[in-house]
């Protein structure tokens, strides 16, 4: 863990230390997906190529985020964060009775976050290049399933905005502001 000496600002304030959290490919990573999904959403039956060719975008940054989670930085790896479904639903309590802990990394519940959104995505792609194969070219299932999946990651991407919302007014600190910088305040 990297902290920032301190040092004395002007007015002789000293700022808190901060440590680095999310690596830059983390950070790309999020954002690139973040517009990706908008274009591709956005661009659904209107504009097709930019819509397929957003969703191989998306499929590549899964496939390499995927990797990342193995290979990555310490916060970065799947072992930092995925919990047990159970730890999961006892940090929800927590955050539900205002006593959930502070995490350096993800929380427990960002952690699972992180899974969901990885699968929904996954699906709604896998599902995306089935209707483009031979086999399934015109199969009405296919086509449902590939728009309930869309719908289902913008719920879940909703109930994300929500937890960073609530978990940064919990704790006193800006998760979006940490998501662009990387760093989070040591303490």
């Amino acid at each position: 863990m990297t902290v920032i000496p301190d040092r004395i600002e002007a007015g002789g304030a000293t700022p808190p230390a901060t440590v680095k959290v999310w690596d830059p490919f983390v950070r790309l990573f999020h954002w690139s997906l973040v517009g990706l999904f908008i274009l591709a959403y956005a661009t659904g039956d209107e504009i097709e190529k930019v819509h397929v060719a957003a969703g191989y975008a998306i499929a590549g940054l899964l496939v390499l985020r995927i990797g990342w989670g193995f290979v990555g930085t310490r916060y970065a790896r799947f072992a930092s964060f995925v919990r047990s479904p159970r730890q999961v639903v006892g940090y929800l309590r927590q955050v539900a009775r205002f006593s959930a802990p502070r995490h350096l990394g993800h929380n427990p519940a960002g952690g699972a976050m992180i899974i969901a959104l990885i699968a929904s995505l996954a699906a709604t792609g896998a599902t995306g290049y089935m209707m483009t194969t031979d086999a399934y070219w015109g199969a009405k299932w296919v086509e449902e399933v590939h728009e309930a999946m869309a719908t289902m990651t913008i719920v879940l991407v909703g109930l994300h905005v929500l937890g960073v919302v609530v978990t940064s007014l919990a704790h006193r600190e800006n998760l979006i502001k940490a998501m662009i910088t990387g760093r989070k305040s040591a303490t």
